[in-house]
């Protein structure tokens, strides 16, 4: 039977960031269903660094976490972690005032500047022209490097001694004497305190663990990947959304994937793209740029996690001692990553966050767990 200070349920980025985080103050145990990690959310994320997306707080978060993605440790990557990408946001002739939406959005430090019709259409070529009667610009947004900064975070891990473990699927939590006990795969495992950071499967494992659930709502999102068309090159071509909540694209390695935004409320799963929702796709694509799709694209899913209030979830829970919630990221899990995991190793070990946080307006009270425990729980 494995013993640590902190048992960490689940190694996509959250986990892994939470896990890291925690080895600075004891031993950590790191448990990933999978046989790798990340091959849920985490590895199919659009990778891009959206600051003035998201809930407020979601923005705060972000934003207290730029200076790690700008500036990380010394030793946690040999390549820089973001890279310039900039987003365009259009509005169609006849809905140019929609485009207020997209300005509101800004901030001092993440500007958002109106740009004429004719530059929108210089950026991205690839757009129908006619189709752009007003568009907004911001520089700020950046391709994220996803698998070195989650390997960062696992490396991390290894250095300050931590342990991660694969193919080991949570099926049992129990709690006597002030110790979790862990049932994950083949073995068992024991820690005082556990953080379920699983994501869609978060509910499930709280659940086991005689916790209310936090009405935790995986959403299916579909992308696939086509060709540009022939002599178009649009490795510098920013990312490109309408205003409103429709379709984007953006350049990934000389090709475009797109998406359409979805979010479909699926059961916690190894998502798969839907037929129908790639033909949407390619028909939109179709319409509004110049991309003739005649075989099938590649095509993939992700899931993206919420509760109702579209917040991260981090906190003890009221009823569960030694059960630390760090779940709900929804499509901003990799933005938060580091500042969740300080977030987390904060509160675990002090019980409040520091003063530098607080400031920014990032309170715990709004990110603690919701609900009570159910009744019957031991």
């Amino acid at each position: 039977m494995a013993t640590a200070d902190f048992l960490v349920i689940g190694a996509g980025i959250s986990g892994a960031a939470a896990a890291h985080a925690l080895a600075a103050h004891g031993s950590v145990l790191l448990l990933e269903a999978e046989s790798l990690p990340g091959h849920h959310a985490t590895g199919r994320s659009a990778a891009l660094y959206t600051p003035n997306f998201g809930t407020p707080l979601v923005c705060r978060i972000n934003a207290a976490g730029r200076a790690f993605f700008e500036t990380p440790p010394e030793d946690f990557a040999a390549a820089p972690l973001l890279g310039r990408r900039g987003g365009l946001t259009l509005a169609k002739p006849g809905e140019e005032a929609r485009l207020a939406e997209a300005l509101a959005a800004a901030t001092p430090r993440d500007p958002i500047e109106r740009i004429e019709a004719v530059e929108a259409a210089r950026l991205a070529p690839v757009i129908r022209a006619e189709l752009i009667g007003a568009a907004a610009y911001e520089p700020g947004v950046a391709d994220m490097d996803v698998a070195t900064i989650h390997q960062g975070f696992l490396q991390g891990l290894r250095r300050r001694g931590g342990r991660l473990i694969c193919k080991a699927p949570v099926t049992a939590l129990a709690r006597d004497a002030g110790i979790w006990t862990v049932t994950a795969g083949a073995e068992t495992h024991q820690a005082p305190i556990v953080v379920n950071a699983a994501g869609a499967w978060g509910d499930v494992i709280g659940r086991m663990a005689g916790a209310a659930p936090q009405s935790l709502q995986p959403k299916r999102r579909t992308a696939i990947v086509v060709a540009p068309p022939a002599g178009l090159v649009v490795a510098t071509m920013p990312l490109v959304e309408f205003v409103g909540h429709s379709p984007y694209l953006k350049p990934d390695g000389g090709r475009l994937m797109a998406s359409l935004a979805d979010e479909t409320p699926v059961p916690p799963q190894d998502a798969q793209p839907d037929d129908l929702d790639v033909a949407v796709l390619v028909d939109w694509l179709e319409r509004h740029t110049h991309l003739a799709i005649r075989t099938a694209p590649r095509a993939w899913a992700g899931l993206r996690s919420f509760v109702p209030d579209l917040n991260p979830v981090a906190g003890f829970d009221p009823e569960r001692a030694g059960f630390f919630w760090l779940i709900g990221q929804g499509g901003f899990g990799i933005m938060m990553a580091p500042t969740l995991a300080r977030i987390t190793a904060e509160l675990v070990t002090t019980g409040a966050l520091a003063d530098d946080l607080v400031a920014l307006g990032i309170r715990a009270a709004d990110l603690a767990p919701r609900g009570a425990r159910p009744a019957g729980a031991d």
